[in-house]
């Protein structure tokens, strides 16, 4: 199977929080982290939080009799790091320690970690598989040298064990295709008698940032958002459990599933134009760059000696092409999968809708922009039909009594509302509005 594709969104589901701008320790967003697919010790919940000790997919499966599931339980493993000082008879730990253009301060550390299994479709229906999570803890010790060659101190990092388990099973589903229920589960299998003094220190044996990829061979996903109908009653008989699954193939295949602790619509994907992880999933490319850039020195040396990301973050931001820059301010999604004459239309309450169409503005309280309500009842003119990344129509609308139409449309800069918040302008209705003006 090959994952490639979807790996880049399953990176940013497993990075999810993991620095913040400004990318520094000492800011106040980054004192609480781990907050996405913490899979915890058990104990743990009773003494430190509320972190599950299990999450649970389940998702349907179209399959033939051969069929094979492929598994990827990705997870982070949290490492702490610790700064000592260089003294004349050893190490003393600080709080910060100075080191060329950097400042290098202790920090919660993340080590990756994928637990992988193949198993036949036809094995699962019975007792099913359990294949073991067993991850090693460990320390080790880098020595820190000025540009000049003198002991300045060193870096300890330390990790604990994680101990858990992935559960795979599956139960044929009624229906006129052959298909299954597929169940994964992850869980933390740490010592439910071990009682942890906080959460950082329950951290310490979780599974962060939690996910799976599924890949399915001589089989097809079924997707639980937008299921056919022969297969609704069985997708609402899914229990997912802190978790969703949601397709990740390239449309419209449905080979590849990645079951995430956020939330995701099928088939979503990483806009070409980014250059690079911010570890935000509402990331503006444009605007976290140029902030970015207004961090003073002494910032950018507390960020670089924070974390390796963040200084490659600030490396990335400071040696950016303009070409690369350019294409961070944007872009359109045309229609996509449409030709000929229906390439520029779209179907509004049973009119067909184009360029030029005229339609009266009904927005939705949903909207994030207050103002736009009162926009409710004005007659708009139709300049573009847009699908976003989730392939959503929008209508790029301009104001017909707005003096200022012409130039905004010159610019393309354009109301936008989706099809369910317009509705078409008669021809007669259209005439009346004329006179009205005259």
């Amino acid at each position: 199977m090959n994952f490639a594709a979807a790996r880049l969104v399953a990176n940013a589901v497993l990075y999810e929080g993991y620095i913040l701008y400004p990318y520094r320790s000492s800011a106040q967003k980054n004192r609480l982290r781990w907050q996405f697919g913490v899979v915890a010790p058990r104990a743990s919940n009773d003494s430190v939080g509320s972190d599950p000790w299990a999450t649970q997919t389940e998702c349907l499966v179209e399959i033939e009799n051969d069929a094979v599931i492929h598994i990827k339980a990705r997870f982070l493993q949290m490492q702490a790091r610790t700064v000592e000082q260089a003294e004349y008879d050893g190490f003393r730990s600080v709080e910060s320690l100075a080191v060329d253009h950097s400042v290098l301060v202790p920090w919660q550390e993340s080590i990756e970690r994928e637990i992988e299994a193949t198993i036949k479709v036809s094995k699962l229906f019975d007792a099913g598989e359990v294949v073991p999570i067993e991850i090693s803890g460990g320390e080790e010790k880098q020595l820190l040298y000025t540009s000049e060659g003198e002991l300045a101190g060193r870096v300890v990092r330390q990790s604990w064990p994680i101990s858990g388990r992935l559960i795979v099973a599956a139960e044929k589903m009624d229906g006129p295709v052959f298909s299954v229920k597929l169940r994964i589960r992850i869980e933390n299998s740490a010592p439910c008698d071990e009682r942890f003094a906080s959460r950082e220190e329950a951290l310490r044996h979780s599974l962060i940032g939690s996910h799976v990829l599924l890949g399915v061979e001589h089989g097809s996903f079924i997707s639980l958002l937008d299921p056919p109908d022969w297969a609704t009653q069985a997708v609402a008989s899914c229990v997912n459990l802190h978790t969703w699954p949601v397709l990740v193939d390239k449309k419209p295949q449905r080979h590849l599933m990645l079951s995430a602790p956020i939330i995701l619509y099928d088939y979503p994907e990483v806009a070409p134009e980014s250059p690079g992880d911010f570890f935000d999933a509402t990331e503006i490319d444009e605007l976290l760059t140029l902030r970015t850039l207004t961090l003073t020195d002494a910032e950018k040396r507390e960020a670089r000696g924070t974390d390796e990301r963040a200084a490659a973050i600030l490396n990335r931001v400071e040696t950016m092409p303009a070409a690369i820059f350019s294409r961070l301010h944007g872009a359109v999604r045309e229609s996509r999968g449409m030709t000929g004459a229906e390439e520029k239309t779209i179907c509004v309450r049973g009119v067909r809708i184009s360029k030029g169409s005229k339609v009266r503005l009904h927005p939705g309280t949903r909207r994030a922009d207050a103002q736009d309500i009162f926009l409710g009842g004005r007659v708009a003119k139709v300049e573009r039909i847009l699908v976003d990344v989730e392939d959503k129509s929008y209508l790029g609308v301009t104001l017909t009594d707005d003096p200022g139409a012409d130039l905004h449309e010159w610019y393309g800069r354009f109301l936008y509302f989706s099809p369910d918040e317009v509705e078409p302008v008669s021809d007669a209705e259209q005439v009346l509005i004329q006179q009205e003006k005259k």
